[in-house]
């Protein structure tokens, strides 16, 4: 007993060393890419999953190429039988909202509750992109938040030239609220304009704030250093993604969505954000539409089931349209 109680002090003791000599090791951790659920989904036939969609790739740089599925409007369902690709990416011009999905961290595009969302936005009728990033998926190259970022521009750029003035709307799932703020704010100040639309489900005030938050994390906080040792690793291999800081820029119309009983991004983080919107707006004296939509603890959607509301394409709905 003395020696397996020794072993598991060991182990527990020498987490935070590890941690210091290699610091990947929490990048791996807070993209957790090499998690493929679901595994036994072939990504080139979203039909598999998902009706009205098709799958393509998209080169974002050299070496790099991302798998993105487009789901078609309620209004094309009928229109799309037989057709091919070259159809699918007309039809973004169409008028309808083009809804650009940044999911979170773990697992593909085809992970059941992100497919759950894309079918509520489709019966909308709004066109959804669903982006894996560079080393998630099926997409090649290797996750970094610059990468990530990178993925997430080049989409939106391929999307605005097909969508003819058409909305895009930037929709952001935790990690993935990161990518969404980032994203919004390089457009925002190479273009000289905000993006349409900002939709940030389950979002953290910065990413570090999370990671300090995990039940792991957790079990080491009483350490001296610990703390401050996992923010000088997430400098040393520049990850940040700063919702607050970004928020305190952008422009864009912004919709929040938290659920009081998120078990991995706390509610609190959600509001927060909220305020520095509304601090923001108000500093610079914009008029543009802020809105948080709160869940009850008791509807028990926690991070992931936010799409389980029965109002949500009506939250949805209304905050776009006020838009236009």
């Amino acid at each position: 007993m003395k020696k397996f109680l020794s072993f598991l002090l060991t182990t527990y003791v020498s987490v935070p060393v590890i941690l210091y000599l290699f610091p990947w090791i929490l990048s791996h951790a807070i993209f957790s890419h090499l998690l493929k659920f679901p595994y036994f989904v072939d990504l080139r036939r979203p039909q598999d999953v998902l009706n009205h969609t098709c799958n393509f790739y998209l080169s974002t740089e050299e070496g790099v190429s991302v798998g993105v599925w487009h789901t078609l409007p309620m209004s094309q369902w009928d229109a799309a039988a037989g057709k091919n690709l070259d159809w699918y990416h007309e039809t973004l011009g169409d008028g309808r909202p083009v809804i650009i999905y940044l999911h979170g961290n773990v697992g593909t595009r085809a992970i059941s509750h992100r497919v759950e969302l894309v079918k509520i936005l489709s019966a909308a009728g709004y066109h959804v992109l669903s982006l894996d990033y560079r080393g998630f998926g099926d997409s090649t190259g290797d996750p970094s938040e610059a990468g990530l970022t990178s993925d997430a521009l080049y989409l939106y750029y391929w999307a605005k030239t097909r969508s003819r003035g058409s909305m895009l709307c930037l929709w952001g799932h935790s990690l993935g609220s990161g990518v969404a703020t980032n994203a919004a704010v390089k457009i925002q100040e190479q273009e000289g304009y905000a993006v349409d639309a900002l939709i940030l489900e389950a979002p953290y005030t910065r990413i570090g704030e999370a990671v300090t938050n995990h039940p792991l994390a957790k079990m080491y906080m009483f350490l001296p250093g610990f703390e401050s040792l996992l923010w000088n690793i997430l400098e040393r291999i520049n990850i940040s993604f700063a919702n607050d800081k970004n928020l305190k820029i952008l422009s864009s119309p912004l919709l929040i969505l938290h659920s009081e009983d998120d078990n991995v991004v706390p509610f609190h983080m959600g509001q927060k954000l909220y305020q520095i919107s509304l601090q923001a707006q108000k500093e610079s004296n914009r008029n543009t539409q802020i809105q948080m939509v709160s869940y009850r603890a008791n509807l028990r959607l926690s991070h992931s089931h936010i799409y389980l509301d029965p109002n949500l394409s009506d939250v949805v709905q209304r905050f776009l349209q006020n838009l236009t």
